[in-house]
């Protein structure tokens, strides 16, 4: 609800809204166009499948993918800088959903911004949250 409140928006609520391929799926898969393929090939016609890449090289593999038919909805740009992420968006040239992620804080979103990707992501909203200490013991 605090996401949607200040103006943004939940991506999913749950790990069966999506298919996140991550790292350690693309190395137990050989290779990210393969594990791509594989969750193409699994993933029932509505449901999108988002990869994670952490490198120029393995976008170029995602983007093989596009005239079999079997790339992905999203690409997700782990800790790129921000001249990988305006040549990743001059690459893909708006052809797929580009994410950016990873060190994303207020000092560093404008820039991210400003290259051109998508949608930004933000894990410190879940992973960094303060927490508030709520007790009712003085009642």
């Amino acid at each position: 609800a605090a996401v949607r409140a200040g103006g943004g928006a939940n991506h999913r609520f749950g790990l069966d809204d999506a298919i996140l391929i991550k790292d350690n799926h693309v190395a137990v898969c050989g290779g990210v166009a393969e594990a791509v393929r594989r969750a193409r090939a699994f993933a029932p016609h509505l449901m999108k499948v988002e990869v994670e890449v952490d490198g120029l090289d393995q976008l170029e593999a995602v983007l093989g993918l596009i005239a079999e038919g079997a790339a992905p909805d999203v690409v997700m740009l782990d800790n790129f800088s921000l001249d990988d992420l305006r040549t990743a968006v001059a690459r893909v040239a708006g052809r797929l959903t580009l994410e950016a992620s990873g060190g994303v804080d207020l000092t560093t979103v404008r820039g991210i911004a400003e290259t051109g990707v998508d949608v930004i992501s933000v894990g410190a909203l879940t992973h960094s949250a303060p927490v508030l200490d709520i007790g009712l013991d003085a009642l």
